[in-house]
């Protein structure tokens, strides 16, 4: 469940397999504290990360005191959406800074195209994550069978989903904090999830275990989480912001039973949507396949470059990952 940058090695069955490279120092891989969120259906988001640490406005207007110098927090200063800040920000905290000296920079078809996206500017950390958030933006997950089925095609979802869809927004309360176009809003709870750690772990464990508490300094926000978007949960095994549930089902029980798995997180701090729901064994099925087929876009490969100017594989680009991806088979 823990996403590995610079320093990981392989890919293998849709990145499952990335480990950690034995030729590096742990202390010097790029790894995250916490479970990667989706980037999908980012263009919904105001502000990015379990945290919502990154972005400028909506429930960081206010919050500027903790915008501190020499932080990639302090980025949120440019005054962008979250999706932007990240962008540019972790073109620093993953290791991709002095992009003016880098290939973008240098490649003939990336300086064209840097041209005729910003006309007279130069090619650098903000130019490029404003482009890198700009492609994020195209990232929709919009041909799920939910999504056809509120476009008029009535047959596009099973039964079992409609009966999934109508407990979702119905009894099972999943509404409540899941609307909107991404099934996501920006607020944040704390449902007593454990954090990502375990075997493997690279790092110190609960190195984000306070969530927004830990970007906003304020008690009251301690444990709490921000609410994800829940297209294509299928495409990842793990869920939760501690990838400690490795299925969609689990996760419907969880919430369904309403019992904290972490006793690190007061009761107090508990939100009061996590109650027990008291749905049935049937119920509890139909929302999971509502969850996981009928909010499943089976067609995001469109997404996807097949090749890229620089000739580097795309998602990932050590030795192993090329073999994994395929992008070293003859063309």
């Amino acid at each position: 469940a823990q996403g590995i940058g610079e320093g990981g090695w392989g890919m293998g069955n849709n990145g499952l397999d990335r480990v950690a490279n034995p030729d590096y120092d742990e202390a010097n891989i790029d790894v995250q504290p916490i479970r990667s969120p989706s980037a999908m259906n980012g263009a919904y988001q105001i502000v990015n990360l379990w945290n919502g640490q990154f972005g400028a406005t909506g429930p960081n207007t206010g919050t500027e005191d903790r915008w501190a110098e020499g932080t990639p927090i302090h980025t949120n200063f440019l005054g962008f959406e979250g999706l932007e800040t990240q962008a540019i920000a972790a073109l620093t905290v993953h290791r991709l800074n002095n992009v003016e000296n880098s290939i973008a920079a240098t490649n003939r078809k990336y300086v064209a195209m840097f041209e005729a996206a910003f006309p007279g500017q130069p090619i650098d950390n903000v130019t490029a994550g404003l482009a890198i958030g700009a492609y994020e933006r195209t990232l929709l997950a919009n041909k799920s069978p939910f999504q056809l089925w509120l476009r008029g095609q009535r047959k596009a979802m099973s039964a079992e989903e409609k009966a999934g869809a109508a407990l979702f927004f119905g009894k099972a309360q999943c509404s409540t904090c899941h609307t909107g176009p991404a099934l996501a809003t920006m607020t944040f709870y704390a449902l007593g999830m454990n954090e990502l750690g375990g075997a493997g772990m690279i790092g110190p464990e609960g190195g984000a275990a306070l969530g927004r508490g830990g970007f906003s300094g304020v008690a009251d926000d301690e444990y709490k989480f921000k609410t994800p978007q829940l297209y294509n949960l299928t495409d990842s095994p793990f869920y939760g912001h501690g990838g400690t549930f490795s299925s969609i089902r689990d996760m419907v029980e969880y919430k369904n039973n309403a019992v904290p798995e972490n006793a690190a997180v007061p009761v107090g701090q508990l939100a009061a949507e996590f109650v027990p729901l008291n749905l049935t064994d049937y119920e509890i099925d139909a929302i999971t396949a509502f969850l996981a087929t009928g909010l499943n876009d089976g067609k995001l490969k469109r997404y996807e470059p097949t090749r890229l100017p620089s000739g580097n594989c795309p998602i990932a680009n050590d030795a192993q990952s090329r073999i994994d991806l395929g992008c070293d088979l003859p063309s």
